[in-house]
């Protein structure tokens, strides 16, 4: 077992959160995953493990998860939520044509926070910062 998902389940027991074979496969599933699934993603790559399962059992355990800060909700313009274990400070480059996501790391922008708080008098409690483009793999379909 990772630390990643002993520390997660953790949380979840701290949390109260009951651990069922489901609600273990979908959190194991987004920790190993790097391609920031959508709920229907999930539900296909378990579906064969766990035929019983339906898509809103993968989206009322992600609700959970949310609700326990184990993973975040991204949504971008395609209306189609994808859902991040990694909860560490970075950000997403999505690309225009195939949709792949993926993470960068760059020096929070605490300042741009602090800013937004003095001139709007808010709480701030985060921020977002996604780039678009287009993926080297596209770029070199296009290009032949």
């Amino acid at each position: 077992m990772t630390n990643r998902l002993e520390q997660a389940l953790g949380k979840l027991k701290h949390s109260g959160v009951r651990m069922t074979p489901q609600r273990y496969a979908i959190l194991s599933h987004l920790l190993n995953a790097t391609s920031h699934p959508t709920a229907d993603d999930i539900y296909r790559a378990l579906e064969d493990k766990f035929p019983n399962m339906s898509v809103a059992t993968v989206y009322n355990n992600l609700k959970v998860f949310i609700e326990t800060g184990l993973v975040r909700e991204l949504t971008f313009g395609d209306n189609s939520s994808r859902f991040d274990a990694d909860m560490s400070s970075h950000y997403h480059a999505q690309c225009d044509q195939c949709g792949k996501i993926v993470d960068f790391h760059f020096p929070t922008l605490t300042e741009i926070e602090h800013t937004a708080a003095v001139e709007t008098g808010f709480q701030v409690r985060g921020h977002r910062l996604d780039v678009h483009g287009v993926c080297k793999d596209c770029q070199s379909r296009m290009t032949h």
